[in-house]
This record gives C-alpha cells, structure tokens and sequence, in this order.
C-alpha cells in the first residue's frame, strides 16, 4: 500500500503560514492517498473476519451475507457497498458501530442510504432488544422520518436474516470492485469543490 508519493513537504509550522504552493503540495498528496481509500477500507474489513461475537458467523461472513442478498436482490451498487461495509465500525465502535459506518461511507451515499446506515443499530434492535431489557420499539423515535421504512426494510430482508452458516454468500472478491466504484468519486465532501 501507497503512503506518500512525493517526498515533497509543505513549509510551514503553523497553517497561518501556509502559501498557495504548500497547500498545492498537500492536495497532491491527499489526492493520491484518498484513491487509497477502498483498499484500506477492504483490509479493515478484513479484520471482520473469525470475530464471531457470540453469533452463528462471523462479522465478516454477516456482511457478505448482507451484501450478497441485497445484490441478488436487485439492488444497486451503492446499496450493496452500504450493505456489505455497514458493521465495519464493530471494530473501533463497539458502543456505536453505526455512526464509524456512518461517517466512513456518509461521501459516497445518498442521503436515504446515509441515513440507514447510519440509524441502522436502532433498526436492528426491534428484532433484540426485549432480550436484553430494551425497548425493543426504540426506533418509533423516528416514524415520521421519510426514511424510517427504508432502514425498516434494510434491517428486516437483509441485516436481520444474514446470520446463516449454511448461506451461500459471495466472496469479498465479488464486491471489491463495487466498492472501488463506489468509494472512486464522492458526493458529500467539505473538500469537494462544488
């Protein structure tokens, strides 16, 4: 993997300091390094992988699982991305792994997929939460949201169901081009000129 191009380095010691030139030599270099992104991306989410957190498959298995349904399902590539990449936050957010998903993929999403991700751990507990004390309708919180039934139907026909050992999913092979494609120009960016 690529960590810098150029052994050229902007002057300053302060950001007050900077000139046009320096901030051409750091755009440069952020350039290269963001086309990077969907490999690091796919190595984290490799980290998914023999993590089993008490489930029958692994964290990696469960979102091949839940890519591989929402693509033999019909839906597009951003969907499917959302869908495989939307628990790779498990690793670093343990108590908010939807928000990590959320703000790696909140650039390359549409709003209404931005918004399932992001909102999707609520979602996910109509179907545990009165296990473990819950309220399991935690999620009527948002019921006049334009996009409560679409995060309703990620959970319900992909999330909740890709637990299967016995599911024959794709292998991240199959998606890292959707994810190339995807994560290749973003829609949401402050550093995106307009």
């Amino acid at each position: 993997m690529m960590t810098d191009m150029t052994d050229e380095r902007a002057s300053f010691t302060a950001m007050t300091e900077g000139t046009p030139e320096d901030y051409q030599i750091i755009s440069k270099s952020f350039g290269a390094y963001s086309k990077e992104l969907p490999d690091r991306v796919l190595e984290h989410l490799n980290i998914l992988s023999g993590d089993f957190g008490g489930f029958p498959v692994d964290r990696l298995e469960h979102s091949l699982q839940c890519a591989t349904r929402a693509h033999r399902d019909g839906r597009d590539e951003e969907y499917v991305v959302m869908a495989l990449l939307h628990d790779i936050g498990d690793t670093l957010g343990s108590y908010n792994h939807a928000d990590i998903a959320a703000a790696i993929l909140q650039p390359f999403l549409s709003e209404q997929n931005y918004w399932i991700v992001k909102n999707h751990g609520i979602f996910q507990g109509y179907y545990f939460f009165h296990h473990m004390g819950l309220d399991r309708n935690m999620r009527d919180q948002f019921a006049d949201n334009p996009h409560f039934d679409a995060c309703a139907e990620f959970c319900e026909k992909y999330d909740q169901t890709a637990f299967d050992p016995e599911y024959e999913s794709e292998p991240l092979s199959f998606f890292e081009p959707m994810v190339r494609r995807v994560m290749a120009k973003p829609k949401n960016s402050i550093y995106r000129r307009k």
